[in-house]
């Protein structure tokens, strides 16, 4: 395929096991495949059984040599979850972008009572400098009485706002999840997709 336009990016996807983090990254290097760029994705840091912090990188680019990349190297931090998003915003480039979930998943610590889960996430967030955007995908899972296309939601999200193909990027949803939940993980994409245009 020939190479597209599409800029180098990099991504990193962060939530708790049971999210579909791994699924995300999927559809991501399927979508760099598509449009006919070289991809790589890391293997998954963090405990990824339900409930445990999972990260992934993904580098999008013609070559990719590393799926890694440093502190202030993204250019979009993907949060399932509002603790992760701040706990790996520090990744984020200047001027990219952090895009949150509004969910909460207590981690043990705050389970069990050792800790408190932040009050002020969006307040620590605002400080980097990066533009914040946020989706409730739990809301739109909710709607389509399906849980589990909480991340298909996040991904029509990011890719409204980074400007992806979106045609291309339902293609790579086909491409990558199971023929029988195709449609309802359209129809999720599709509802993330258009919240950009209820963003400032």
């Amino acid at each position: 395929m020939e190479k597209s336009q599409q800029k180098d990016f990099n991504i990193l996807i962060a939530g708790v096991g049971g999210q579909g983090t791994l699924l995300a990254s999927k559809i991501l290097g399927n979508y760099a495949q598509l449009i006919g760029k070289d991809c790589k994705v890391s293997e998954v840091h963090g405990m990824s059984q339900r409930g445990g912090s999972v990260i992934t990188h993904v580098r999008i680019a013609d070559k990719v040599y590393s799926p890694l990349f440093d502190k202030k190297q993204a250019d979009a931090v993907l949060a399932f979850e509002e603790l992760e998003a701040l706990r790996w915003a520090g990744h984020v480039k200047d001027g990219g972008v952090v895009i949150v979930n509004q969910q909460n998943i207590y981690p043990m610590p705050c389970t069990v009572g050792l800790a408190e889960y932040p009050s002020n996430i969006y307040e620590q967030l605002a400080k980097y400098n990066a533009k914040i955007h946020k989706i409730d995908a739990i809301g739109i899972a909710n709607k389509l009485h399906e849980i589990r296309t909480v991340n298909i939601a996040v991904l029509g999200f990011c890719a409204a706002i980074l400007n992806l193909n979106k045609d291309t990027f339902t293609d790579a949803i086909k491409k990558s999840v199971a023929p029988a939940t195709v449609e309802i993980n359209l129809k999720a994409f599709e509802q993330g997709y258009a919240t950009k245009g209820n963003q400032p």
